[in-house]
């Protein structure tokens, strides 16, 4: 069956750098678009960032320039590198897999069908 694990969050200060791994299996990976969404304690779950199969790319404004998405499909696994850490990141960090007929960078939380656990940042001051 199809598993995401995440994997990489951890405490750090502000301005550091963490990288996540999504390591997918289960399906074939290569043939659907992957993304990253984050929840903070008493907020709704926010979309962070997406990669098509092709690495088209597509960041929530508030992360730009300082996130980074890309996919291994050799290793079925999708990244997320952090830079410039802020205490506002702190958040559960999931990956979730599209198996959508369209090879797009949603968004959109509902269209995504597989969801990971979750892994935690917690960034201080």
């Amino acid at each position: 069956q199809v598993q995401l694990a995440e994997s990489g969050g951890g405490v750090v200060q502000a301005g550091d750098s963490l990288r996540l791994a999504c390591a997918a299996s289960g399906y074939t990976f290569n043939l659907h678009a992957m993304a990253w969404f984050r929840q903070s304690p008493g907020k709704e779950r926010e979309f962070v960032a997406a990669i098509s199969t092709s690495g088209v790319t597509r960041y929530e404004d508030s992360v730009k320039g300082r996130f980074t998405i890309s996919r291994d499909n050799a290793g079925n696994t999708v990244y997320l590198q952090m830079d410039d850490l802020k205490p506002e990141d702190t958040a559960v960090y999931y990956c979730a897999a599209d198996f959508s007929l369209w090879d797009t960078t949603t968004s959109s939380e509902a269209e995504y069908d597989y969801w990971g656990r979750g892994t935690q940042v917690t960034v201080s001051s």
